[in-house]
């Protein structure tokens, strides 16, 4: 066969029997061997249990009984599609149907992230509850600013505190799973309390870890220090980089931008000075000898509103603020262990 009509297929997952790697509406699909699931097909799945810990298997469900899941879901068929597989069984009361994790998502079931992690079909799912008088023949969705019906449905979601604030399900999902559990929250009024619980209910993913942007070192150089002296003229035989930590060498940094440095010595300070400000802080009018010498050579000067923007970058390099300590929903499967 010729390499040119050799075409590489990727795996399925053997819940759903697609082979989309969308980790937003599947999750992250894992394999091992011949044996490929998506994460939130695995969840899902009825009467799979997690009997490991978080490293065995795939997060805590091991081989064999997911082994086990595929042959009991081969035996039904999705309420939707008609194709066999279908691992997702409604939790309504007297409700026989079952689907495929994606297939019900497109038709509208709800899949909840949180305790047994249910799965409901259209008939029997939850519903937010809008009084009539706060209903709006169209609205506009606080993510997206696109306009929508002002009116609870699947797609259109409001929050439970202010009652003001509609988004689209795919809009607000979209934001939990970059926000995550400690900073997720209603994008107009910042609650907390009532609005993460009714997410969970009406089916939003939020991934129990930190926020996408404070991960893998996405704000990485905020947190580097200047380490260089930026005289007109350094005097240091080494260079620039080069301090020492007391004496004429030593390294003093802008007290108010912190984005500035400058040897004791090419400032002209003694060692009795023991704060320095640049001159784009101190200011033209008040600029000093020491300070005018620091502009380097054909550099324009920063605006003020550029230092100012200085000063918040160093000021929030300190550390970041702690999530909400009083959730105490995980995303670990809380179905009874046998």
């Amino acid at each position: 066969m010729s390499p040119r009509t050799l075409v590489l297929q990727e795996a399925a997952c053997g819940l759903c029997r697609r082979p989309d790697s969308d980790p937003d509406a599947y999750g992250q699909k894992c394999r091992r061997g011949k044996l490929c699931v998506h994460e939130n097909c695995l969840y899902h799945a009825s009467g799979l249990r997690q009997r490991g810990q978080d490293e065995e298997g795939f997060y805590g469900f091991l081989y064999p009984d997911i082994r086990q899941a595929l042959k009991r879901a081969a035996q039904k068929a999705c309420c939707v599609c008609g194709c066999r597989g279908a691992s997702v069984v409604c939790q309504g009361k007297k409700c026989s149907r079952s689907f495929h994790f994606p297939c019900g998502a497109e038709r509208g079931c709800i899949s909840q992230f949180f305790g047994e992690f249910k799965s409901f079909c259209w008939k029997h799912r939850p519903a937010q509850r809008v009084r009539r008088r706060r209903r709006r023949a169209e609205t506009v969705c606080v993510v997206c600013l696109e306009a929508m019906p002002g009116r609870a449905s699947y797609s259109a979601l409001v929050c439970p505190a202010c009652k003001r604030a509609w988004f689209h399900r795919s809009c607000i999902q979209g934001l939990a799973l970059r926000a995550a559990l400690y900073h997720f929250r209603c994008p107009r009024c910042r609650d907390v309390g009532a609005f993460q619980p009714e997410m969970f209910r009406m089916g939003i993913k939020i991934p129990d870890r930190d926020a996408a942007w404070e991960e893998e070192g996405a704000f990485s150089d905020q947190y580097h220090r200047h380490s260089r002296c930026d005289a007109s003229r350094c005097l240091h035989e080494g260079g620039r980089e080069q301090a020492a930590e007391a004496g004429l060498w030593q390294l003093l940094l802008c007290s108010s931008c912190g984005s500035q440095g400058t040897h004791r010595r090419c400032a002209g300070l003694g060692s009795a000075v023991g704060t320095w400000e640049c001159e784009d802080c101190v200011g033209p009018a008040s600029a000093g000898p020491a300070s005018r010498q620091l502009s380097a050579p054909g550099s324009p000067a920063p605006s003020p509103a550029t230092c100012r923007a200085r000063c918040c970058a160093s000021a929030s390099a300190g550390g970041r603020r702690p999530g909400p300590s009083t959730l105490t929903l995980r995303s670990r499967l809380c179905r009874p262990r046998k």
